[in-house]
């Protein structure tokens, strides 16, 4: 049998930057996945300011050319109606994540993590685990980043997520058109509790909407709705997958088993960031075991990781008291309209978007905006305590 320091499930944004950070920290790595790579990956591709920074700092790669498609036009609607065309935008970048996750599996095993491809887990212990190829593996510790379906999760939980708080997202990627300009779009209406995203490539335009299950009786029925507001091939077969939401878990893993990136629920329920914070969350993971194995205490990872990642968790937290406030019938006029009027407003968002932004800031410049009538009910789900 052979055996690891640490093994890593899932060889994604999440799972490659910890195997990278891992092996620089000095560890012996293997990374299993049930895929090879590439492999495709329901997501719009969205690439953030946050995820430009953690890929430099993790990987040391720079935004390229045959990876990204950079834009700095954004644009956001309610149901097809424009709230802000904003040209000059803080730009953000696209990629696909086909080829992106391929790259930085690459990074990882061009660091020293050994490959376990196309293989699935069949079974997993304290410290060892079996492969369906009836290989047996042996380790110090484990990082689960495979993903929302998460089979680590589902071993040491009982299952992966909570399925009356998880969302569910449909994806299509559809030819790009010749009038279809570099805008990267985002409707606060196409689904409820959710959103819908048109996101241009080079050659095609990722379309999808996604939203929390259990407020979406008929996702598919959003969807085809979308695709005909966007102009998208309505022939496509869409795809479907469980998505996070901010539906994170308090504790990511236990002892020396940790979960990162969709395995821990590390997903954004406004911006739908989820590159970055996987990226980071595998960075902490990795930094986590490797001091908890320096001690000689690998129980200890759970509780050194829990620290690193709890600005992210924090941070989600106050993505869902925002979410409290623009969706629910009560309040998103509020929100709508404060959001098409105020300029500061969507400058705060796109800041937020680029990573140059907190939460915070953008509660301040949506109390700027709101008309009195609203004054108290938003005051109180943001948890105000300024004057009436």
């Amino acid at each position: 049998m052979l055996e690891y320091d640490l093994i890593i499930v899932g060889s994604g944004p999440a799972g490659s930057a910890a195997a990278t950070s891992a092996v620089k920290a000095g560890l012996s790595v293997a990374v299993i996945d049930k895929a090879t790579f590439p492999r495709d990956k329901l997501c719009g591709g969205l690439f953030t300011g946050r995820s430009e920074k953690a890929m430099r700092a993790i990987f040391g790669r720079e935004i390229s050319d045959d990876l990204f498609v950079t834009t700095n036009h954004m644009r956001f609607l309610s149901k097809g109606r424009v709230l802000a065309d904003i040209p000059n935008a803080p730009p953000v970048h696209l990629t696909m994540r086909r080829d992106f996750d391929a790259m930085l599996h690459a990074e990882a095993i061009a660091a020293g993590a050994t490959p376990y491809l196309g293989q699935p887990i069949t079974e997993l212990g304290d410290n060892t685990l079996t492969l369906k190829d009836g290989t047996t593996l042996g380790f110090k510790a484990l990082i689960g980043a495979d993903g929302v379906n998460s089979f680590v999760a589902r071993t040491l939980f009982g299952r992966p997520f909570n399925p009356d708080t998880i969302g569910f997202g449909l994806e299509i990627e559809s030819p790009r058109t010749t009038s279809r300009d570099d805008a990267v779009e985002v409707d606060f209406d196409a689904a409820s509790w959710g959103y819908g995203w048109s996101f241009p490539k080079r050659k095609t335009v990722t379309v999808g909407v996604g939203g929390i299950n259990s407020r979406n009786d008929d996702m598919k029925a959003n969807m085809a709705t979308y695709v005909d507001q966007t102009g998208s091939d309505a022939s496509l077969r869409y795809k479907g997958q469980y998505l996070p939401f901010g539906d994170y878990k308090k504790k990511p893993g236990r002892a020396h088993i940790l979960l990162a990136g969709d395995a821990a629920g590390l997903v954004d329920p406004i911006t739908g960031e989820g590159i970055a914070l996987a990226m980071e969350s595998g960075h902490h993971a990795a930094v986590a075991v490797a001091k908890a194995l320096k001690d000689g205490q690998p129980e200890a990872a759970l509780g050194h990781y829990m620290k690193l990642v709890k600005p992210i968790q924090k941070s989600l937290d106050q993505a869902k008291m925002w979410r409290m406030i623009m969706f629910p019938k009560a309040t998103e006029g509020y929100f709508r309209k404060a959001f098409e009027r105020g300029s500061s407003l969507q400058m705060k968002y796109l800041e937020l978007l680029a990573g140059e932004a907190e939460y915070a800031d953008l509660r301040g410049a949506l109390l700027r905006r709101i008309p009195k009538l609203g004054w108290r009910l938003l005051k109180h789900r943001l948890g105000f305590k300024g004057p009436a």
